[in-house]
């Protein structure tokens, strides 16, 4: 009885599955989609942000939803991924929203203004505090979502063929410099030039630029700045914690199944978290390679700091003035910083400092 019982049992069990499977199949169609980044390949940390999330997004589906990743010139230049998602010729693009500013200089928020947040701070205001919901809502206006999907921690602040020791040094300064902090330092006289990363190692061999920023020692490094020019300065001030975005176009994101959405959401966060890890544990070594190789370390003047942060104040109201978009992000960007700064300076600056004070010496 109880044989016949089993067997009924299991006969059961394989018709359920029979009907189910083709349910199950239904619910997880095969996706492909195309991801054009910003960034070459060499330049494996920033570049790897979009490939993380590709392998995790295909782990989680069973290889259903493939996101294959070009890079920077392969589909598109880097600097027009953003038009590619806008127009549907790829379905994502892995870039620095600020590299966007002149569309709306409110893109420059969602990743990194100067004197801003840095990288904790950056995502705890985007994933914790209203941030990725404030700019989603301001990209529908270009047919995107964002994701994060990376962040670089603090940058250096660029290298000179020269040595910037007054704000008079700057005067017709021609510098390769991103987004929004190029026209902060246009107030103090320098010529900004936005340039591809590829592109700016020939342009300062060639003295078409005087100085460029990028992201810190060890892309910096693998791009070979320091052979041609000395001087490294820090901090890269308008990058305290610069958020690199994962954009998809809007329709073909809303289309996703739900299980799809959430493993697209799953991937960019992870690979959020270990693009920051990889910089962490990449930039100390080679910063003293760097500076083996005879690179001149120096920061930035107080006096060049004090003028840029006037700079960037002044500027902030100009353009909230004009753009209730781009005042209403900064707003609640320079609200969130101001708290947050009161308990860093608490425990973690306090915590910092002592790390650093008694930390063994040679």
């Amino acid at each position: 009885m109880k044989r016949r019982q089993f067997l009924a049992a299991a006969s059961a069990g394989v018709a359920a599955t029979a009907v189910a499977a083709p349910a199950i199949a239904q619910s997880a169609p095969e996706i492909r989609w195309r991801l054009a980044s910003s960034f070459p390949k060499s330049l494996d940390t920033i570049y790897g942000g979009a490939d993380v999330m590709s392998k995790m997004v295909s782990e989680l589906t069973d290889g259903k939803f493939q996101i294959q990743v070009f890079a920077a010139g392969e589909i598109v230049p880097g600097l027009q991924v953003l038009d590619a998602v806008q127009n549907n010729t790829v379905e994502m693009c892995h870039t620095v929203s600020y590299y966007f500013v002149g569309k709306d200089p409110t893109f420059a928020v969602a990743a990194s203004v100067p004197f801003g947040l840095n990288a904790r701070q950056q995502n705890a205001w985007l994933f914790q505090n209203g941030g990725n919901e404030l700019f989603n809502e301001f990209y529908k206006k270009y047919n995107v979502y964002g994701l994060p999907c990376g962040n670089t921690g603090t940058q250096m602040g660029g290298w000179f063929s020269k040595e910037i020791k007054t704000t008079a040094d700057l005067q017709g300064l021609k510098m390769r410099i991103g987004g929004i902090a190029g026209q902060v330092m246009a107030k103090l006289g320098v010529v900004p030039q936005q340039i591809a990363g590829g592109d700016i190692y020939p342009a300062l061999e060639k003295g078409t630029i005087d100085g460029a920023e990028w992201v810190g020692p060890y892309d910096d490094e693998k791009l070979g700045f320091y052979k041609v020019a000395k001087y490294y300065y820090y901090p890269g001030w308008w990058e305290g914690g610069p958020t690199i975005h994962a954009f998809a176009n809007l329709a073909k994101f809303e289309e996703l199944p739900k299980n799809y959405k959430a493993a697209l959401v799953a991937g960019a966060t992870y690979a959020n978290t270990i693009m920051q890890a990889r910089y962490d544990v990449q930039n100390p070594p080679a910063i003293k390679r760097l500076v083996a190789n005879g690179t001149q370390l120096r920061p930035y003047p107080n006096e060049v700091m004090e003028a840029c942060l006037k700079a960037t104040n002044e500027l902030w109201g100009e353009i909230s003035a004009k753009n209730p978009d781009f005042k209403k992000a900064i707003d609640t960007m320079q609200a969130f910083r101001n708290e947050e700064n009161l308990w860093w300076q608490v425990a973690e600056y306090t915590f910092d400092s002592f790390q650093i004070r008694t930390r063994p010496r040679g």
